[in-house]
């Protein structure tokens, strides 16, 4: 028979070790909960995994010190506003965005969570931001120009196809962003002698669809602006460019990498860890609107030359010593 003295002892003992596991689990319980959200697709995949790499190395890692409320929209883009406005319910410290017209969305679906986000559109002229030395507010992040560099790319996608008379271009016409890099499309083919074929798309569905209605000659190059929800199908896009030996012109290298033909522009793993590095100050106190916005600094053009034969293209030495990288 235990006598009251045992089972006093018991008593404590397993007072103790209730104490002793909820003090362990705290210990285990991040500390820090972050937002993301992304159109979907590989590419801006990419820059999430360059977020994640970028905070490890910082000494948050997932699932210990961080955990990350992903919202991958998949393509579904005007669902933007009300994954924002779900994750600042959610008590996130704070939301990462991808792209200019997820920046948009989050901004006009939240009232006071930071915002640390990648834009390809001027961030002060979309009013994210007073100026990039001092954003002022409650947004700060990663600029790519790649607005800017429609006219540039349409000049490398012409050296490379010097044929190139038709360039097909999809977008979403809901898109506030598209009406300026289309534009500087049109404007820069009107001096290169290209047409742009306009093909606008309002849905994954719908671009696949178009997509898939192209027929061999019909164009002779395949141009990506920038555009979330296209964009979050991009190895659709190089799927169906490759069975048509369509030559196709992107932005971000990680597509190249999956088979695209080219890219001037830069890497969304790298976007991401910059971004990181703003999100662990921001973690760790500092105002968002006191850290300046960054401008990607080294915009690179690579070329994939195993494409380039498959599509029956040559590449003369000439051009091939302009490409900053070569992937074979």
């Amino acid at each position: 028979m235990i006598g009251r003295h045992a089972l006093a002892v018991a008593g404590t003992l397993l007072l103790a070790l209730f104490v002793a596991t909820g003090v362990v689990e705290a210990q285990q319980t991040p500390a820090y909960r972050v937002g993301i959200i992304t159109p979907g697709g590989s590419n801006y995949a990419a820059g999430v995994s360059g977020l994640k790499d970028g905070l490890r190395e910082l000494g948050l890692e997932e699932g210990k010190q961080i955990i990350f409320h992903v919202r991958d929209l998949k393509g579904d883009v005007k669902s933007a506003a009300g994954a924002a406005a779900s994750l600042e319910e959610e008590k996130v410290q704070i939301i990462c965005t991808f792209g200019t017209s997820m920046t948009l969305a989050a901004m006009h679906g939240t009232k006071s969570v930071p915002i640390v986000f990648y834009a390809g559109t001027d961030p002060v002229v979309m009013r994210f931001a007073a100026s990039y030395a001092k954003p002022g507010g409650r947004f700060t992040g990663v600029h790519s120009q790649n607005v800017d560099t429609v006219p540039k790319r349409l000049e490398l996608l012409k050296d490379l196809v010097p044929r190139l008379r038709t360039v097909v271009i999809f977008y979403d016409p809901a898109n506030p962003v598209v009406p300026r890099s289309l534009q500087a499309a049109r404007t820069a083919g009107g001096k290169l002698n290209v047409e742009i074929v306009e093909r606008p798309v309002a849905s994954v569905e719908e671009l696949r669809k178009a997509l898939r209605a192209l027929r061999p000659g019909e164009v002779d190059a395949l141009f990506r602006l920038p555009d979330a929800m296209v964009n979050s199908d991009a190895d659709y896009i190089v799927e169906v460019a490759a069975a048509l030996k369509l030559p196709t012109m992107f932005y971000d290298r990680e597509v190249v990498e999956r088979g695209a033909l080219a890219s001037y522009g830069f890497s969304y793993h790298a976007i991401g860890k910059v971004l990181s590095t703003k999100v662990y100050r921001i973690l760790k106190g500092a105002n968002p609107g006191d850290l300046p916005i960054e401008q990607v600094d080294r915009i690179e053009f690579v070329l994939n030359l195993k494409t380039a034969k498959a599509i029956g293209l040559t590449i003369p030495k000439s051009l091939l010593d302009r490409v900053d990288e070569v992937i074979q």
